[in-house]
């Protein structure tokens, strides 16, 4: 059990300032214990999509085989296929921790089914577990490149897959030239954003909301980094589209979240006048406002219309391999 920090402040034993990062540290544990339901459920919805993928695979009705036709043989392949699972669960995760942080910091409707002390508390635990879906994402690619490299020594095969991997700029084959280092970007803002919250009353709460704004950075350029690198939809079809389905209610609510924050001090008002910004903040406050209702009426577009980006599947398969690292002399 955890120590009584209010009763041990209550009675002299510890000053205000180590009462608060006492409290902040058995928060961060305590979500911990809660993510275990939520990660277990990743877990399960991970192993669903593995399995879908090894099957499709197998009967080479998979989109990855017809991108990539050397990859027929799922139980050789099968850590890049825990890859992409953990990829996909992980892109889910993170969509539910997205719309979950809009719905909080919007104006939210009328009546929760749940309290808010629920949606917060969920909002950190899904957190928490697309964070670790991310890291066993990139970590399950590193060791299918590692298996990969047969013609280079174990230190050099190590090294390629982790270059390959966390170097921004490494990888130089294909789309991964620049979907890898969106993929990068990605995580490597989405680990210190989600940690934040932690460790707030040191930054203070000001500076805490203002980094946490970019967690919608980090999304976008997930999504990016699917549409660009996951062999799954790079061809039209209905997992293409419905991968872009899925970013509409993200943008009604940023819309709703940008047009009528929960808090006053960041609503747009009269340019100058009393409640509003002054006229420099403002003009960003608009043109922001603006930017995310285009891009909602862009996903509407592409929705509608069918155009979403997606490649023509050739009557061919494309006689592809995956880039290798030649040894050095």
């Amino acid at each position: 059990m955890q120590p009584d920090v209010a009763s041990d402040s209550a009675e002299g034993r510890l000053p205000p300032g180590r009462e608060r990062r006492a409290d902040e540290r058995v928060r961060f544990r305590s979500d911990l214990r809660a993510a275990l339901p939520d990660a277990g459920a990743a877990v399960a919805v991970t192993a669903a999509v593995f399995g879908l993928l090894y099957v499709r695979m197998d009967s080479g009705a998979s989109a990855t085989v017809a991108v990539m036709p050397f990859m027929s043989d799922p139980a050789t392949y099968w850590m890049y296929l825990l890859s992409q699972a953990f990829g996909w669960s992980g892109l889910l995760w993170a969509w539910g921790t997205v719309v979950l942080g809009l719905v909080l910091s919007g104006p939210g409707p009328g009546r929760l089914p749940v309290s808010r002390a629920a949606l917060e508390r969920w909002h950190r635990t899904t957190s928490l577990t697309a964070m670790a879906l991310m890291a066993a994402h990139v970590l399950m690619f590193a060791a299918e490149l590692v298996r990969y490299e047969t013609r280079l020594g174990w230190a050099s095969r190590v090294w390629a897959g982790f270059a390959d991997t966390f170097v921004p700029g490494w990888y130089d084959s294909g789309t991964g030239e620049l979907a890898i280092p969106i993929g990068q970007a990605a995580l490597y803002l989405a680990v210190p954003l989600g940690l934040l919250y932690y460790v707030r009353h040191r930054i203070g709460p000001a500076a805490w909301r203002r980094l946490h704004r970019f967690v919608i950075v980090v999304y976008a350029l997930s999504v990016w980094h699917t549409l660009l690198y996951g062999t799954n939809v790079w061809y039209d079809g209905w997992p293409r589209t419905v991968l872009w389905l899925l970013q509409v209610p993200v943008a009604v609510l940023l819309s709703l979240r940008l047009a009528r924050p929960a808090r006053r001090s960041e609503r747009l008002g009269v340019p100058g006048g009393r409640g509003g910004a002054l006229a420099p903040r403002w003009i960003l406050r608009a043109g922001g406002r603006l930017a995310v209702g285009a891009v909602v009426l862009g996903l509407l577009a592409v929705v509608v219309s069918g155009h979403d980006g997606g490649r023509s599947r050739p009557a061919e398969p494309p006689a592809t391999t995956p880039h290798h690292h030649q040894p050095e002399e």
